[in-house]
């Protein structure tokens, strides 16, 4: 279930801060990005709340490591919760670093005049609310997402049952 949480997590993180990977790279794409144009993406994705939307995968990884010693491990409870808090404090310093990385994907797919664009685009009006919305938007989203596949599931379920039977095997 922890992992499920995590992965739902990770997906709603790469739709808030923009999944870039489809994107044709930029003219800044040839060589590693500078300190300015890492600095120039930072900005961009703390005005997109990058930096919160990412804040719980620290917790998240840590719960999923400590769920996943639990069920072979049910005495150590009370140790393992200890555990976890003293590392998600320990490692929740390193929250800098993964903004840093994924700066360094915007880095290298827009040009820092392209990030400055973003920038202003972000603190208009109609940015913030972007920025304000997308969350509802992601959470929305994924619902759909997961009704709509449970239905497909269901009809792929059917139909398999259906062609099998012309087959003569029952399922």
């Amino acid at each position: 279930m922890q992992s499920a949480w995590l992965a739902r997590l990770a997906v709603a993180a790469m739709l808030a801060v923009g999944s870039l990977s489809w994107l044709p790279d930029s003219g800044s794409a040839q060589q590693a990005p500078s300190a300015q144009e890492i600095a120039t993406a930072r900005e961009l994705l703390t005005l997109k709340r990058g930096d919160v939307v990412f804040k719980p995968i620290i917790t998240g990884v840590v719960e999923t490591v400590k769920n996943f010693f639990l069920p072979t491990n049910p005495q150590l409870s009370r140790e393992l919760n200890e555990v976890a808090l003293q590392l998600r404090k320990e490692y929740e310093i390193k929250q800098p670093e993964l903004l840093n990385e994924v700066a360094k994907v915007y880095a290298e797919k827009f040009s820092e005049q392209e990030l400055k664009a973003l920038i202003t685009f972000y603190k208009s009006p109609l940015g913030q609310k972007m920025v304000a919305e997308e969350p509802v938007i992601i959470d929305e989203s994924m619902r759909r997402v997961q009704t709509w596949g449970d239905a497909l599931s269901s009809k792929v379920m059917d139909r398999f049952r259906e062609e099998m039977k012309k087959k003569g095997h029952t399922l």
